[in-house]
């Protein structure tokens, strides 16, 4: 059985709704896209019309800004608020994500003609026609976080066997994603070149990846030592213990691991998708082209990678050091020529 389809049809048994236009939405994202992405979208159309309570087809523009409003409202009584922005409701991005898996519904129903237009707006209005104006929900473009050296020493030194370290390698080393790291095969191994296969990357996108020494070694001690030998999957990493052992590793599990190792090692911060921001930080310090880093990291878009420039402070003070010192030289000789 091909796994993505064993994937596939346990999310279609997770993922009913009790309209049969949703029902049928769902069936056409689970065709073409991931379980979580299948389980995300089922959980933000509930979420909407849990509050919008109406038939897909009789929701209009107003009932999306009401939408809007109720998730802007804070939980309790309002006194927890982010340190981030201050607010106590659901972040701007939180909304928006929200808010894109129900115009994805309504673009569906639009071309297969249920609905005349998509409810959902994609700006605001303003005087003049025909012009797009402001966003919607607008979001904040934060720096991701990342982990000094001294940081990842003290995480890794605090991962307890041996597949754990290998699998946070391939994030710090590699910049895998982690379900790149989870879905790793036998075959995608390729420790002569020092090298990985990634299969199925997000998108379904497929790509070779340079990997570390460091990682194949990690990895041959917990080939020769921890995995089980019953363990029948062609996947890489599994479980080391209790029911599941022997079976491949999940997500929540790796995520559990990193949360430990940050909890022994006293970090403020760490989590799967920060250590793959440091390892593209890092590379790029060190001075990979920015192409070549788009390559590493699997991003379809430059764009998505520039986010790495900024993240990389030794380059940009270089940067700026570099231009400030032409407009110095520039500038002195006029006022030389006025100072004579």
């Amino acid at each position: 059985m091909h796994k993505p389809n064993a994937h596939r049809a346990r999310g279609s048994r997770m993922t009913r709704m009790g309209d049969p236009l949703l029902n049928r939405y769902l069936e056409f994202v689970e065709s073409r896209a991931r379980r979580n992405t299948v389980l995300a979208t089922a959980s933000d159309l509930k979420s909407f019309f849990g509050i919008i309570d109406k038939a897909p087809i009789e929701v209009k523009p107003s009932d999306v800004l009401q939408f809007v409003t109720e998730q802007r409202k804070p939980s309790g009584d309002g006194r927890i608020v982010r340190i981030s922005d201050g607010e106590s409701g659901l972040s701007a991005r939180t909304i928006k994500r929200k808010l894109s898996s129900v115009s994805g519904l309504f673009s569906y129903l639009v071309l297969c003609g249920e609905v005349s237009m998509n409810p959902v707006p994609r700006s605001l209005a303003t005087r003049r026609p025909g012009s797009r104006g402001p966003a919607l929900i607008r979001t904040p473009r934060t720096l991701p976080k990342i982990l000094e050296p001294t940081d990842v020493n003290a995480l890794v030194d605090a991962l307890r066997t041996n597949r754990d370290r290998a699998m946070v390698e391939a994030m710090l080393l590699g910049g895998l994603r982690r379900c790149e790291v989870l879905g790793l095969r036998f075959e995608d191994l390729r420790p002569g070149e020092n090298q990985v296969f990634v299969a199925d990357g997000k998108g379904g996108h497929q790509r070779l990846v340079p990997m570390s020494p460091r990682f194949f070694r990690s990895l041959s001690f917990y080939m020769d030592t921890e995995r089980p030998p019953e363990a029948k999957t062609r996947y890489v990493f599994v479980a080391l213990k209790g029911q599941r052992r022997g079976q491949p590793f999940q997500a929540d599990g790796l995520d559990k691991i990193v949360l430990n190792a940050k909890s022994r090692a006293g970090l403020s911060h760490c989590t799967c998708h920060e250590l793959r921001h440091t390892c593209l930080t890092r590379l790029r310090e060190a001075g990979m082209a920015l192409e070549a880093l788009q390559a590493q990291a699997g991003h379809r878009s430059l764009e998505s990678t520039r986010l790495y420039l900024h993240l990389a402070n030794d380059w940009l003070a270089a940067e700026y050091v570099r231009a400030a010192s032409i407009i110095d030289g520039s500038a002195r000789e006029p006022f030389a020529a006025v100072a004579q």
